[in-house]
């Protein structure tokens, strides 16, 4: 058989990769057939297109071919039509394409019909040329549409490739996206945040949804979207305001260079995360001892800790949530929540994860109400960061310091606001050290079993964890917070006067005259912060 200048191969040959029926009959050669029938199956695939000499042969076509024959205008022939349909459709025939001839009549019903009845397209050509003539001048289409499409690839991976080869970030490969689809795209993470875009189109900043390939706005498709993977882990989207196979081609490239350069860009995190840890633990640990060294190497990490600085100590609530979240979890990390949060006020803060906390350096309030400045402002960041990661977290703040050797005391008593906080506490308290009254002293002692030994010593079987003895704490706790007024105290607790002088005289024979003697009263007070520390 001929060939074209293609050097197309006999048209029996398998395509690469299979098409459905509906895009070879728009193929220039078969651009004039009419699909009569069949409507249903134009997306079944096609392995082979197989040129017929008559309509007999169509019996012979196999499962997945498109078969290509002449009818003619014999009534006998194309009442056998109906039989070969039905079996070219039993066996799993892609379709069929009838060449009726330029003034050939339309096909007989009873065709149509078992055609509709089993999905099988049936297209109708009005050529009058040879079945193989047809078939081949449809394999030589493929091959040029195949041909354009590789020269379009190698151009798109081209351009990808220079970029990459010249450090281009996310924001040159998008700009690139844009450039070669000609409509605005943008790089969404996995939570759907635009990371870089290019090109003028509200839609990209607004609330955008993925459907399959899809993206869609307000529930209509506005264009296509490629996930941005690696392995097994997902790092976003490439999106652009266009839906067409051109672009769909730059946008799987896209993908594939942007997942490198995240790769590449978690990778120098992890490196640059690994050395901050390591001078932020010898800054908390004062093993820092060369102060000018400390302030140099925090500089190149954009850190400005030669100033008067406050310390800020988070820890998440739940110990069994993980400062960074499983991928799957769909929970932003911890450290980075608080680092966006931080750096809109001070972009040179110190902003370090460890495993279970993270530590913040930043710059101290000025001023007279620089204390109250800086409460207002870390209730708002731990409220603003337990919203974003849906979890609860606690934070405590020490003193400021003007100097970077005097850190340790700084985190020591960030550490203790926290965790005294904490035990006194509910979920989500902010404390900071200044605030912590009497337990800031008892923190400062050594011996921790003192002081649990002390507050069972004195607070005798009202130390116990059973319900009467917590029931008896609370009516202690009322008391003292009253002045030791009982009638004050029964309003309070909803008791009837007779009925708390009753506890008092309970309590005083446990306790003894803490009613009348401040001394007493003094010990039992301190044994009670003592056993809400512990």
């Amino acid at each position: 058989m001929a060939t074209d200048d293609l050097g197309a191969d006999p048209p029996d040959t398998p395509l690469t990769p299979w098409l459905p029926v509906r895009d070879l009959l728009a193929t220039a050669a078969l651009r004039g057939s009419e699909v009569v029938a069949g409507r249903a199956g134009l997306d079944h695939l096609v392995e082979r297109v197989r040129a017929l000499d008559t309509p007999a042969r169509i019996a012979d076509v196999a499962t997945n071919e498109l078969g290509v024959t002449t009818v003619s205008a014999s009534k006998t022939e194309r009442r056998r039509l109906v039989t070969l349909v039905r079996s070219a459709a039993d066996v799993g025939v892609a379709g069929l394409v009838l060449d009726v001839g330029p003034d050939g009549d339309g096909l007989p019903d009873r065709v149509l019909d078992a055609a509709d009845e089993r999905s099988l397209p049936l297209a109708v050509l009005r050529s009058g040329r040879a079945p193989d003539d047809v078939a081949h001048d449809v394999l030589a289409d493929i091959l040029r549409q195949h041909a354009t499409r590789l020269a379009r690839s190698e151009g798109i991976h081209r351009a990808f490739l220079h970029l990459v080869l010249a450090g281009g970030g996310l924001d040159a490969i998008v700009a690139q996206l844009s450039e070669l689809t000609g409509a605005p795209a943008a790089i969404l993470d996995t939570d759907r945040r635009v990371l870089a875009r290019a090109g003028d189109d509200d839609r990209l900043d607004a609330s955008l949804e993925l459907r399959g390939g899809e993206l869609l706005h307000g529930g209509e498709p506005i264009g296509t979207a490629v996930t941005v993977s690696a392995g097994s882990r997902v790092y976003g989207h490439v999106v652009a305001l266009v839906d067409s196979d051109d672009a769909r081609l730059a946008l799987e490239t896209a993908a594939t260079v942007t997942a490198l350069e995240i790769a590449k860009r978690d990778e120098l995190l992890a490196v640059e995360a690994k050395y901050q840890n390591e001078l932020m633990h010898d800054l908390l640990v004062g093993r820092a001892r060369d102060r000018d060294d400390a302030l140099a190497r925090a500089r190149t990490f954009g850190w400005d800790l030669d100033r008067r600085l406050i310390c800020l100590v988070v820890q998440l609530d739940d110990p069994s949530l993980d400062v960074v979240p499983d991928e799957g979890r769909r929970r932003p990390p911890l450290a980075a929540t608080i680092r966006t949060h931080i750096r809109e006020r001070d972009p040179g803060a110190a902003v370090v994860r460890f495993s279970n906390e993270v530590v913040v350096l930043t710059a101290a309030f000025d001023g007279e109400d620089g204390r109250s400045r800086a409460k207002t402002f870390m209730r708002e960041l731990i409220r603003r960061t337990a919203t974003e990661i849906r979890a609860e977290t606690s934070a405590g703040m020490g003193r400021p310091v003007t100097d970077v050797q005097d850190i340790p005391v700084a985190y020591e008593q960030a550490t203790k606001a926290l965790t005294i906080g904490r035990q006194v506490g509910a979920r989500g308290t902010v404390a900071h050290f200044d605030d912590l009254g009497a337990y800031r002293l008892l923190s400062l002692v050594p011996a921790p079993d003192e002081l649990r030994s002390f507050a069972d010593e004195t607070l005798g079987v009202l130390a116990g964890d059973d319900d009467a003895a917590n029931d008896l704490r609370h009516t202690l706790e009322v008391l003292l917070e009253t002045n030791c007024n009982v009638a004050e105290a029964a309003r309070r607790l909803h008791f009837h006067y007779n009925t708390l002088r009753y506890r008092v005289e309970k309590l005083e024979r446990i306790l003894g005259p803490f009613t009348v003697d401040a001394t007493t009263r003094l010990d039992v007070h301190l044994a009670l912060l003592v056993h809400r520390m512990h």
